[in-house]
């Protein structure tokens, strides 16, 4: 039996100590980058930062999630909206409400988030169809939501020339969700959209109509003393 080349064992304790070292650097440098971020960034934009491959960033980044986990700090690496960013552990939830959210937050109306969840389930949805859809107009609401940062201009319908909106990924960043297909199923007992448009256009028509038969000319009926001869 061959004895065991000292050389290469140390050959290879000095690669794997390199290849420790710099998945090290390049995790310590991930951490540096994020903490700053004030949105999440992609592992592209992170892999440009730090000069390494995506497929690096990648595993260093899963590497810093386990370690956050395992050692229970009170911040975790979430992958959302696309991109990466560090958030405050849910187990901390209502400590941070008291400590710095709680009367500072300026929470959105009732009416902004029934508007909201339309375009988030509907988009590209254009301003008149969140109107039908709600029953009500909605040209303030949807300045809110646009100076919010949580719907934005994605085009024009190719039939009326109307603008579109969608959700942005601050919107995604905001629900903590990775992409729009994890938004929870709407409950079944809820209309669908085109029926519920439906409807609304139906009971419009009607109304219109309506209106139409109050507002024509009634014909006098002749007057029979008028058709008998003189």
């Amino acid at each position: 039996m061959s004895e065991p080349n000292p050389e290469l064992s140390e050959s290879s304790a000095a690669l794997g100590q390199l290849e420790s070292d710099k998945s090290a650097s390049v995790a310590g440098a991930l951490e540096a980058l994020l903490l700053l971020a004030a949105e999440p960034v992609t592992e592209f934009e992170l892999a440009q930062a730090v000069e390494v491959p995506e497929a690096v960033v990648a595993e260093a980044l899963a590497e810093l999630v386990a370690f956050y986990d395992e050692t229970g700090r009170g911040f975790e690496l979430r992958q959302v909206g696309g991109g990466w960013r560090y958030y405050t552990r849910d187990d901390y939830a209502d400590l941070i409400t008291r400590y710095v959210l709680e009367g500072q937050t300026s929470k959105l109306s009732q009416a902004a988030l029934e508007t909201l969840a339309v375009v988030a389930y509907t988009q590209p949805i254009s301003r008149a169809r969140v109107s039908a859809v709600r029953g009500v107009n909605v040209d303030g609401v949807m300045r809110t939501l646009l100076s919010r940062g949580l719907i934005e201009e994605v085009g024009h319908d190719q039939e009326s020339g109307a603008v579109l909106f969608a959700t942005t990924s601050y919107f995604l960043e905001r629900m903590g969700l990775k992409a729009l297909d994890e938004l929870p199923p709407l409950a079944p007992q809820l209309p669908e959209v085109d029926e519920l448009e439906a409807e609304l256009g139906q009971l419009a028509n009607a109304a219109a109509s309506s209106a139409h038969l109050d507002s024509d000319p009634v014909e006098a009926a002749p007057d029979p003393a008028q058709e008998l001869p003189q």
